[in-house]
């Protein structure tokens, strides 16, 4: 039986369809984490096609069982989680009306929400919001709604 591919990614066992482990995206630096972009739906999957990244993998609900109940998966998400966050915190261009990262923290929230629970997909979301609540920051009400939703 062979494991699926984000499920064995998020287990250290895969690599991306650019061939990097979930251990070396974690290890990227906010350049590198704004520079690319096709490694969100790895790292933060759904059941649904990426409109930005085309071959991105699609969860079956299979899979997205087994990521939910696979400790290792778990704590990649976790730690994938807290890296974003940080990213996030520690960077600024994001701040504006509209810019891609929005559509990334949306993935991100709804991810959270399918593949580990409704806390964390709201804390991640709320943390958001005050960050652009503490900034100041013209993020419109389109991208703010979807978060809210998401």
């Amino acid at each position: 039986m062979t494991i699926e591919p984000v499920l064995a990614f998020l287990e250290g066992q895969g690599t991306d369809a650019a061939g990097r482990t979930v251990f070396e995206i974690l290890a990227f630096g906010d350049a590198a984490l704004e520079q690319n972009h096709d490694f969100i739906p790895w790292l933060f999957a759904l059941t649904e096609p990426s409109a930005a990244v085309p071959d991105a993998p699609v969860l079956t609900a299979g899979e997205a069982a087994a990521i939910r109940q696979s400790v290792m998966a778990q704590c990649a998400l976790a730690a994938a989680t807290d890296r974003m966050m940080t990213f996030y915190r520690s960077t600024h261009e994001w701040l504006m009306p509209n810019d891609h990262n929005h559509l990334r923290i949306t993935r991100i929230i709804r991810s959270l929400r399918l593949l580990r629970d409704d806390p964390s997909a709201d804390a991640f979301r709320d943390a958001i919001l005050a960050r652009v609540e503490a900034t100041r920051a013209p993020v419109s009400a389109r991208s703010r709604g979807y978060w809210t939703t998401a």
